[in-house]
């Protein structure tokens, strides 16, 4: 079962000067509805406040909402899941601290084999990447999409294709066998975010 309501996987991502809360309210009033908060240097406490208004946000709107890394931070804001990295709790103590609490767990990957691993330790989607070089971490390797394919014929799990895609190349990415794509820096560095997601959405999830 897919856990995603929509090829587009927004990404609260603060590199271009965004406020968190600002950029989530952007984002969702533009029609996004999935959204993930990745704050990598930001004390827990700020951390923890702006999960819990962009939570809010989301309720109200309807829209997914997951948390990078932190799971103490996703279930104190109350959020819909976690996204892990491979250096992060592994799945199966990610679920253990979860205990009963229905929450979307996906980890990010970059090998086939990483891939298959999170599958079968029972992980909810993974993200996959990074697609192109550049991007928000100015990548300089990239899977490409003959890697994502790949990944598509191993895992029966959604995929989140991630790093360098733009509005140009979404749709190619999701023709690999990427559920969704999440964009940074082609959106928020847009001169109209809102605008930009609109443009995104009127190509990979027309409604």
């Amino acid at each position: 079962m897919n856990p995603l309501p929509s090829h587009f996987y927004a990404m609260i991502d603060p590199i271009a000067g965004h406020d968190p809360v600002d950029l989530a309210e952007l984002l969702l009033s533009a029609g996004a509805r999935v959204l993930q908060l990745r704050l990598k240097e930001i004390a827990s406490i700020d951390f923890l406040s702006s999960a819990r208004k962009i939570a809010e946000l989301c309720r109200e709107r309807q829209a997914l909402f997951i948390v990078n890394d932190r799971v103490d931070v996703a279930i104190l804001a109350g959020a819909d899941g976690v996204h892990l990295g491979q250096d992060d709790l592994p799945i199966s103590k990610a679920r253990t601290v979860l205990g009963d609490r229905r929450m979307i767990v996906g980890i990010s990957t970059h090998t086939t084999q990483q891939a298959i691993a999170a599958e079968q330790d029972g992980a909810d989607y993974i993200g996959f990447g990074p697609m192109y070089a550049g991007g928000a971490k100015q990548t300089r390797i990239a899977q490409g999409l003959d890697k994502l394919r790949a990944v598509r014929a191993a895992v029966r799990i959604p995929i989140v294709a991630i790093g360098g895609i733009t509005e140009s190349t979404a749709r190619d990415v999701l023709e690999a066998g990427a559920n969704a794509v999440a964009i940074i820096t082609d959106v928020v560095r847009a001169p109209d975010v809102k605008s930009k997601v609109r443009a995104i959405l009127s190509l990979i999830d027309p409604r």
